[in-house]
């Protein structure tokens, strides 16, 4: 379920005098008073969450147990993060 916030135009109670979060189905309707005071209250447009960082980073990749390779040359790859083998080459033509 969403997290939305509403805030008020000014005044309010405790809860809702800034702004506050609520879980809300995608499709329930907004709010139109705080659930406390009754005061009017609108939903404000939010920013989502985005993932933080480099997910193919060398520690990340360690951390969950994946291996990473760089190719060195045609056919040779050093390892660069995680548990497989230092090096791996390619037997084929």
């Amino acid at each position: 379920m969403p997290i939305y916030e509403y805030t008020t135009s000014g005044g309010g109670c405790e809860y809702c005098e800034v702004s506050f979060e609520l879980f809300q189905g995608i499709n329930d309707e907004a709010l139109e008073t705080c659930p406390c005071c009754d005061e009017p209250v609108r939903k404000l447009i939010s920013g989502f969450m985005v993932g933080k960082g480099d997910p193919l980073r060398p520690s990340n990749l360690d951390s969950k147990g994946f291996t990473q390779y760089k190719r060195m040359g045609k056919g040779y790859y050093e390892k660069t993060a995680g548990p497989g083998p230092n090096a791996i080459a390619d037997g084929g033509s």
